[in-house]
């Protein structure tokens, strides 16, 4: 059986002066942190898990209520800021804009996307207090006496939260539930915290429920399954002496990646042929985990233009380049709206590019020109006109279901991947072309790790993990447009500047 681990955040009845000795600058645990910003949909969490202070320590509480407030607390990745921006803005397949004042806010969208921030930045350090809170969170859970399953959800979701904050910042700062809140943690290297992190969501699995695609709102087998076929690709990462490479893949550790990818289709998992389908209530192919709390609209608000419907806030595009590496065959680069005079008919899926419509079916006029609204590839970073760049749709406002987290292509993906770094070409190909085919698109004749990589976008494209996927590949520090940074040391984030001020043992990750 693997430790019980209990990770250092902040408790609902400490003083504030005691969390930073943590290096935790947060707010109780349970309430989500959101930059203030116009552009923002606040979510709304209503579980409160009072903590009884004995006056001798910490007493956690009772743990059906802390699984349920911790699964809620997974709405921290609907948000477009804080976890979402540190895992999207900085790569090759989105950009945040400033249009006039509009996505100004101090820089801290442009600088994510130019590798220019530093360790003041607001988004680094929100993402840092929230996940480091939900880890304390799982911690009260294991020590508040669970029973089996109770103990497995625990496990499951630090494993969970581990891997994103080890796969964010390099350490995970460490204190046992039961310390005195003056004991400073200790901190945990990403080589120790990776296999931490795989002990906890293994230990859960015997214990979680055997459950098919769905509106899971908790950990399944086949959730820990598919968090492992993520944790034991990207070990050979976590190991490494450099975190910018090379990478040198354990072939147990590639093996171990296929065989829980098995095990997820073993659960009854299947790709959808109806690839936007996936993201629309009453999806039952591919959803693995999705959020209970919160929902996907901020996924078409950021990105929809004010004169659309609904109106959105005109944020992000995707870039041309990424944009035009899609085969035009292939179906999951969108589909054209079909206007009827319903809300939001206007509006297709996928990359909008070109000219828009209303759901009537007419020409849409952007509202601040007084122009027909045509979205144009090519977009800049600073002094945007209103409609440039490409909009992208995964969940269409008139149908979308629940944030999905985790999805059964990446597990395959993951799959076919493994296969390849294990020299086994023929047997990814026939993995990529079985989902290929189900999904309508073209089948490849054969695949290597460029071509793979490719794949990677043109499925999973805004889903949150391409910033894991080109640290991997290792075209992270490659140049792309308006981007022109190459250093290394931005594989990993900086230690947020007020938690090194709070805590000696932290130590501040190189070039920062």
């Amino acid at each position: 059986m693997a430790p019980r681990l209990n990770f250092d955040n902040q408790n609902h009845n400490i003083m504030t002066s005691q969390l930073f000795k943590w290096g935790i600058m947060a707010p109780v645990a349970g309430t989500l942190l959101v930059l203030t910003a116009c552009t923002d949909l606040e979510i709304e969490e209503v579980d409160s898990i009072i903590v009884e202070d004995t006056g001798s320590g910490q007493v956690a509480g009772d743990p059906e209520q802390l699984v349920e407030a911790v699964y809620n607390g997974l709405s921290t990745f609907t948000d477009q800021a804080n976890t979402y921006s540190l895992f999207e803005h900085p790569s090759d397949e989105l950009i945040p804009p400033t249009r006039g004042v509009d996505w100004g806010d101090n820089g801290v969208w442009r600088t994510l996307h130019a590798h220019t921030w530093d360790a003041t930045h607001a988004q680094v350090l929100n993402a840092w207090n929230t996940l480091n809170s939900r880890i304390f969170n799982t911690a009260e859970i294991l020590a508040a006496n669970p029973n089996a399953r109770q103990e497995a959800h625990g496990r499951f979701l630090q494993g969970y939260f581990m891997w994103h904050v080890l796969d964010l910042y390099g350490v995970v700062p460490f204190r046992e539930f039961e310390q005195g809140v003056d004991e400073l943690p200790r901190v945990i290297p990403r080589s120790e915290a990776i296999e931490l992190a795989i002990d906890q969501v293994e230990a859960s699995i015997d214990s979680l429920p055997s459950a098919g695609p769905g509106e899971n709102i908790q950990g399944t087998k086949a959730a820990a399954y598919s968090m492992l076929t993520r944790m034991y690709l990207n070990k050979a990462v976590y190991l490494a002496q450099n975190p910018a490479g090379p990478y040198e893949h354990n072939p147990e550790d590639l093996q171990k990646v296929i065989d829980y990818a098995d095990m997820v289709t073993e659960e009854g998992y299947s790709f959808d042929p109806n690839y936007f389908e996936i993201f629309e209530a009453g999806s039952d192919h591919e959803p693995i985990l999705v959020s209970n709390q919160g929902t996907p609209e901020n996924r078409w608000m950021m990105t929809l233009h004010y004169s659309q419907t609904p109106s959105g806030w005109n944020g992000f595009t995707t870039l041309a380049d990424f944009y035009n590496s899609f085969d035009p065959a292939d179906p999951r680069i969108g589909n054209e709206p079909t206007p009827d005079g319903t809300p939001s008919s206007g509006i297709g899926t996928g990359f909008l590019q070109g000219q828009q419509v209303n759901d009537q079916g007419n020409v849409l006029i952007d509202t601040r020109t007084q122009q027909p609204l045509f979205f144009t590839e090519e977009v800049d970073l600073a002094g945007v006109p209103t409609n440039a760049g490409v909009r992208v749709i995964k969940y269409h406002p008139a149908r979308s279901g629940k944030y999905i987290l985790i999805r059964y292509a990446e597990s395959q993906l993951n799959k076919a991947e493994a296969q390849l770094r294990l020299g086994d070409a023929e047997g990814a190909l026939e993995t990529v072309n079985a989902m290929r085919a189900t999904r309508g698109t073209p089948e490849l004749s054969s695949i290597d790790l460029d071509g793979m990589l490719m794949e990677r976008g043109f499925e999973l494209y805004w889903e949150g993990l391409r910033r894991v996927d080109q640290i991997r590949f290792g075209t992270f520090t490659d140049t792309w447009d308006h981007k022109t940074v190459t250093d290394p040391t931005r594989v990993l984030f900086p230690i947020p500047q007020q938690a090194l001020d709070s805590n000696p043992n932290l130590v501040q990750n190189p070039g920062y």
